[in-house]
């Protein structure tokens, strides 16, 4: 499996977080760096974006020689990079499950505004799975959820940038339980999982994705990665660390602890 996107120096999110993903659910992770950050459980205190040709080297010399079963993508910070990542991807025998990562958790932009379009007219239309949240919705689309009765038009305005399915993650509305919708506009899947009130979502995006990406990766179908995705996350999140004095991450090997 490979993975595209930021680095994390907090360990909680990004190429971090993919990677204890893709190796607590059996596969083996490769990256492609695509941006430095300084950040912790507060937030990003700054970021700083590789060259495009480092990155296609990265890319290059992976699936040339490696090859690759899945591919997930995070942050992308700029149109150059967006593009390049979009060509590289399009050329690529592997299911991509995209993350449109626009801010961190805290609040911090990670992907510039002159880079909407480029997610939307390119990105998009290459990915197996979609898997943004309310915020990258709105950001993308205009279209704003206030309830689960949105999220059908959400995914529907999603979908009509081309990916094949969209996972609209619902983690940020009220209630009781945490609801997802996956659809590929015919077929309908709602993911259900417990919240738990705690502070440990840190990654959460990232960890989502890669899972879904290392489902895939397996020979399953996207409903099934993704159902398995979300029973792995949820449980990640329940199990979570109390590090730092921000948002704290999630517990990536919390399977592993519990055996």
């Amino acid at each position: 499996m490979l993975t595209v996107a930021g680095s994390d120096s907090g360990g909680g999110a990004g190429i971090q977080a993919d990677l204890k993903t893709m190796l607590a659910l059996g596969t083996h992770g490769m990256s492609v760096l695509t941006a430095v950050t300084a950040q912790n459980s507060l937030g990003v205190q700054g970021a700083w974006e590789l060259p495009v040709e480092a990155v296609r080297a990265q890319y290059r010399s992976v699936v040339d020689d490696i090859g690759v079963h899945a591919v997930k993508t995070g942050m992308l910070s700029s149109a150059e990079l967006v593009e390049e990542v979009a060509a590289l991807l399009a050329g690529t025998d592997a299911p991509a499950v995209v993350d449109p990562v626009g801010v961190s958790k805290h609040g911090d932009p990670l992907l510039a505004a002159s880079a909407l379009d480029s997610v939307r007219t390119r990105l998009l239309p290459v990915a197996a799975v979609a898997t943004p949240n309310l915020d990258e919705v709105a950001q993308l689309t205009g279209v704003q959820v206030e309830s689960e009765a949105d999220l059908p038009r959400a995914a529907a305005a999603v979908l009509a940038y081309g990916p094949r399915w969209a996972l609209i993650k619902g983690g940020h509305l009220a209630g009781g339980e945490a609801v997802d919708l996956l659809t590929d506009g015919s077929d309908e899947h709602w993911l259900r999982g417990d919240r738990h009130d705690n502070r440990h979502t840190h990654g959460t995006g990232c960890t989502l994705a890669s899972a879904i990406a290392a489902g895939l990766a397996k020979g399953l179908s996207v409903p099934d990665a993704a159902a398995e995705a979300k029973e792995y996350v949820t449980g990640a999140i329940a199990a979570g660390f109390a590090l730092g004095s921000g948002i704290g991450p999630v517990d990536h090997g919390w399977r592993l602890r519990r055996g």
